[in-house]
């Protein structure tokens, strides 16, 4: 039995959309929709795609081919994913071109690999390849990492440890028949992908279907929803309805939070994708880190009497698995609504369209801040102590400050003032909160810092 189709996902003309638009229809209603008309002026498009408009991977070998990749072989499973392989972006486009060549039109499986997740815009920030579309720009993930480290254990964080991941801007490049599984983004966060060459085929299932694609245990997912999927452990496959969707070139698909996906490269194709969130959809991160922690709790739960920090070894395990801990993802709330309310303080008109925003994020930090007190972990120990103090003079959260705010501006075409380290230090608008070490030191800290603003 075939897949179920109920539809395809939207395409619209991303020119004739305006911000309001898009998360009135799409971001707030966490629904997919494809853009068009946005990568007319990438650097991408014109570099990346010869003249005969084929792929131009002999630019990649030429500017970028010392580069070490990470290459999925999309013929070996490897526990959930693919099997991967680190390779030059040199040696994996010889590998290409000698697989084009000699495979005669066939696609050979063996030899199907695909370049993901390679963190272009990081390693060469000086070649602007694509400028971030307006609806996208307000991405808390990869401005937050721009600036500071998700995770900070001194024993995981090396440069190239995906815990301590530099960002989540990518460039993905593969031959006709390369494929990425069934899967739901990372963090649960958004995500957008631009074909600058190629075409995709993507199979969408809402997050209200995603228990039909998990056995009965709710532990395992399916792999390949074209694969020999077991009717007995994955029961109500056949019952999941998806939406479908070839993306063209020179299209942007925006995949909402928990969509599972399937995606297969229709051609030879090279794509950019940036994975982010944002106030609409941080509550997701929340729900999805605190289910990991009490796997992460119940993998070694037979150990906790004899475990001198039983606690501490679970944080450890949910920080390998899902990229972060609790501490990590308390002190970047908290971090954001300390950035949040300093550019509050400096907007004049509180009717503006950046004022509503920033009172919209706060809202959204304190309804999460609120989901975790109830989490028992909070009140068995100290998480971690933050310094408001030692926060606002940091020259890297003025960075961060300055960063989010000329963000808002480009957003709502208003103005916004560049913070100084001096301002920020003779800001009075934190009252006697220096420090925040649990939920309610947060949202105790948020209403007396929204009354001192006077907002």
């Amino acid at each position: 039995m075939g897949l179920r189709i109920g539809g395809e996902v939207e395409k619209v003309n991303g020119k004739e959309l305006n911000y309001a638009d898009f998360v009135g229809k799409y971001l707030s209603r966490n629904q997919p929709v494809v853009f068009t008309g946005l990568t007319d002026d990438w650097r991408a498009c014109k570099d990346w795609v010869s003249d005969d408009g084929k792929p131009n991977l002999r630019f990649f070998s030429a500017h970028f081919g010392a580069s070490r990749v990470q290459v999925a072989d999309c013929a070996t499973r490897e526990f959930t994913d693919q099997k991967r392989i680190e390779m030059s972006v040199s040696d994996f486009i010889d590998r290409w071109l000698t697989d084009s060549s000699s495979d005669n039109g066939e696609s050979d499986e063996q030899s199907l690999l695909y370049l993901k997740d390679w963190h272009f815009s990081k390693e060469y920030p000086d070649y602007v390849a694509y400028n971030t579309p307006i609806f996208f720009l307000d991405d808390w993930l990869n401005l937050y990492l721009d600036k500071y480290h998700m995770h900070n254990d001194p024993e995981s964080n090396q440069e190239r440890n995906e815990i301590s991941c530099s960002d989540y801007r990518f460039v993905y490049m593969g031959a006709k028949g390369t494929w990425t599984p069934l899967h739901a983004d990372v963090f649960r966060s958004f995500s957008w992908s631009a074909n600058v060459y190629g075409r995709k085929k993507w199979y969408f299932l809402s997050p209200s279907q995603h228990h039909l694609v998990y056995d009965r245990y709710m532990k395992s997912s399916v792999y390949d929803i074209f694969g020999d999927v077991c009717k007995s452990m994955y029961p109500g496959f056949e019952k999941a309805i998806w939406l479908e969707c070839t993306q063209e070139p020179n299209e942007i698909i925006f995949v909402p939070s928990g969509w599972y996906h399937q995606v297969h490269n229709l051609e030879d194709t090279i794509s950019i994708n940036h994975n982010w969130f944002n106030a609409y959809n941080v509550s997701w991160v929340w729900d999805l880190l605190l289910r990991e922690y009490h796997e992460a709790v119940g993998y070694i739960e037979d150990i906790r009497d004899i475990c001198d920090d039983f606690e501490g070894l679970c944080q450890k395990n949910l920080a390998a698995n899902a990229g972060m801990d609790f501490r990590d993802f308390f002190t970047f709330i908290t971090r954001f609504a300390l950035a949040n309310l300093v550019l509050l303080h400096d907007v004049r008109n509180i009717d503006c369209k950046m004022a509503r925003l920033l009172f919209f994020n706060l809202e959204n930090i304190q309804h999460v801040a609120l989901k975790m007190k109830s989490e028992s972990a909070w009140q068995n120990r100290d998480i971690t102590t933050i310094s408001v103090t030692e926060t606002i003079e940091d020259q890297s959260f003025v960075e961060f400050c300055n960063a989010m705010g000329k963000t808002y501006s480009t957003m709502y075409n208003e103005s916004q003032h560049s913070q100084t380290l001096q301002e920020l230090e003779q800001l009075n608008i934190f009252g006697s909160h220096q420090n925040i070490r649990i939920p309610d030191d947060l949202l105790a800290f948020v209403d007396c810092a929204l009354k001192l603003v006077g907002k």
